[in-house]
């Protein structure tokens, strides 16, 4: 029975003045899916949820929910419910009355719209609070009502703007599960700007990463994660080591380049058509934790490098590692794998990797 909406946001710009927040961009999110727009500060995610709610006017482009566009209608007609960052709750009405306001802003009467906010409020498990004010809340708690606000309008799509930003780490982990399970059991779509990997991960069906106004990538989790897409995405997400050079050839299937700092090495393609041209640019990524150190490597897939760093992280040890033109170098290990064979801050050590773990990226900017 879930009336949960595609959206699709077709060729969308915002500008500002002289600034351009959002370019261009393209995106359709399955109907009960949850999303998670993802990107550092000022990349546009903001602005995109805005512009999906009409709390923020389309410059150029379309936005269409289920087969209706939205572009000129106001928040209140386009079947979406928005929480934002700071819960914005009324300080003088106690829980039921907030959870009701927007359906007594819509003349439903008091009696019928305070037992919706009651269900809700029981919902969320904040039925034994419902006569208290927010002020007598703790964040988390909060949290639960403005949600309970933003559903009692049934909406087809709920926006949620940094919702986790203002809990403490633990209660953020928590609050994390309780949205993927109301999110699972409402079937709608969800729709949820955050600038944590770590969230998008846990909650995210689709991750949309955002960069200067663009999408770099929009896929499953684990995609993003293990095939990014461009050199942005592989270091956003801070899994990979990325390696700048120019193309001198190819070898078994494998593009061969030089490392713009000195070393040559290989990678394969990512199914796009690539300039393999010598003397194209190229950036590769090289997963952090699919390095194996003390092991000479294959041609063009690994090089020798010096230790230059190393951090003890419980169960990993992460190295540095300089050599072959490449300043910082990472290395995530086990950390019973680096204690069996510890290396010490200076040493020499080979690094290799197979040939499935070196992908070649694409260059979303020019």
């Amino acid at each position: 029975m879930s009336k949960a909406a595609e959206i699709d946001i077709v060729s969308v710009s915002k500008v500002y003045g002289t600034t351009t927040a959002v370019e261009d961009i393209s995106l359709k999110i399955p109907p009960g899916t949850y999303c998670c727009l993802l990107g550092p500060s000022g990349c546009g995610k903001t602005s995109t949820l805005r512009m999906i709610a009409g709390h923020e006017s389309i410059s150029s482009g379309d936005v269409r929910l289920g087969n209706i566009v939205v572009t000129d209608l106001p928040p209140a007609k386009r079947g979406t419910a928005m929480m934002f960052q700071s819960y914005a709750l009324f300080p003088h009405l106690d829980l039921i009355d907030n959870v009701a306001f927007s359906l007594k802003m819509k003349g439903v009467d008091r009696e019928q719209r305070r037992a919706k906010a009651l269900d809700l409020l029981k919902l969320m498990q904040m039925e034994a609070y419902a006569t208290r004010r927010p002020a007598q809340l703790s964040g988390g708690q909060q949290q639960r009502v403005a949600l309970a606000r933003a559903l009692i309008t049934d909406p087809d799509a709920l926006l949620l703007d940094e919702p986790l930003s203002a809990l403490d780490p633990f209660l953020k982990i928590r609050m994390r599960a309780e949205l993927k399970k109301l999110q699972t059991s409402l079937g709608i779509t969800f729709v949820h700007v955050t600038h944590s990997q770590e969230e998008a991960m846990a909650l995210a069906d689709l991750i949309v990463v955002m960069n200067d106004g663009r999408i770099e990538q929009a896929a499953r989790p684990r995609e993003v994660f293990e095939r990014p897409a461009t050199a942005f995405v592989a270091r956003f997400m801070g899994a990979h080591n990325v390696i700048s050079g120019r193309v001198t050839g190819m070898r078994d299937g494998m593009v061969v380049f030089d490392v713009n700092g000195g070393g040559s090495l290989a990678a394969r393609g990512q199914g796009q058509k690539m300039g393999q041209e010598a003397g194209t640019p190229i950036d590769i990524a090289v997963r952090t934790d699919h390095v194996r150190i003390g092991e000479p490597p294959s041609p063009g897939l690994g090089f020798t490098g010096i230790v230059s760093n190393i951090e003890y992280r419980g169960a990993t040890v992460k190295l540095s590692v300089t050599g072959a033109g490449i300043d910082d170098f990472t290395v995530i290990i086990d950390d019973s794998d680096f204690f069996a064979r510890p290396v010490a801050l200076g040493d020499a050590v080979p690094l290799a990797w197979d040939p499935q773990d070196a992908i070649a990226l694409g260059r979303l900017h020019s």
